[in-house]
């Protein structure tokens, strides 16, 4: 009997922010349904650990530091690439950072930093790795926004890193149609085991934790599965979509907040 072909044989994939957080965890999934893996992180060592642990189970891959502020970075990872294995096939535009900093008091270099990193950095991705993924045949392109691009958030630079990354995801989408490229984004809540939390009150994170739907934060795998859906032929007729992993915190997460606090109101006056 043939083996079974693995999902991403053959595949080459680079995922940013891989050192840690979503972005390991994704690296570690790809690998194991067969894809050459490249994470790449202004963070080494563990980025670098992540890879010797997928080779040791079999794969394939390498790290590549890379700043994605930086266009020449984006440009040296490319080349990278392109000696190593001579294609493209996925962009996980993965590498974020958070700010809880309300506009009253915002500074503006704070501002500047997570726009250049959550906004600024996926666009140059993509214009840097479309021309490879466009010679490799075409290929996926997947956005790590958020819930706080779909919604209003304390944030206001936040917010608008992640509102604006669904803007450019389609007008990336439209833009690459002849390239064969898809382009789509993934909106997750809070998710559990990363550092988007660090800088959280323990207040905000019983909150968050109360309020969701489901009663608690996602796992970094279950956001995966919807990445590795969006980068595989099984999502071949969506493009320019937007994928909610959220437990159904955007759609009914008010209904829940009123539940709660019509519970508390009762409780109180009983």
């Amino acid at each position: 009997m043939a083996r079974a072909k693995a999902r991403f044989e053959g595949k080459v994939v680079l995922i940013t922010g891989g050192s840690g957080g979503q972005g390991r965890v994704q690296g570690r999934m790809f690998a194991e349904q067969g894809a050459t893996v490249v994470l790449s992180d202004v963070i080494e060592g563990p980025g670098k650990a992540a890879v010797k642990a997928m080779r040791a189970a079999g794969a394939a891959g390498l790290f590549t530091k890379l700043d994605v502020t930086a266009a020449a970075s984006w440009q040296q990872a490319l080349k990278r690439i392109r000696r190593a294995y001579g294609r493209l096939d996925v962009l996980v535009n993965n590498a974020g950072v958070v700010s809880r900093t309300g506009i009253r008091s915002l500074p503006l270099a704070e501002w500047q930093r997570v726009i250049a990193i959550n906004l600024t950095g996926p666009m140059l991705g993509i214009q840097a790795c479309a021309p490879l993924m466009r010679d490799s045949g075409g290929g996926s392109i997947v956005n790590i926004s958020s819930t706080a691009g779909l919604l209003g958030h304390p944030s206001p630079a936040y917010a608008a890193s992640k509102w604006g990354l669904r803007g450019v995801t389609k007008s990336a989408a439209l833009d690459l149609l002849d390239w064969n490229i898809r382009v789509n984004s993934v909106h997750p809540a809070q998710v559990a085991d990363t550092n988007m939390a660090a800088s959280a009150s323990p207040g905000y994170l019983h909150a968050n934790e109360r309020a969701m739907p489901l009663k608690r934060q996602s796992r970094p795998d279950e956001v995966a599965q919807a990445v590795l859906f969006l980068a595989s032929d099984e999502s071949s007729y969506i493009n320019a979509a937007e994928i909610v992993v959220d437990g159904g915190a955007v759609s009914i997460g008010l209904p829940r907040v009123r539940t709660l606090l019509e519970e508390d109101f009762d409780q109180a006056a009983g």
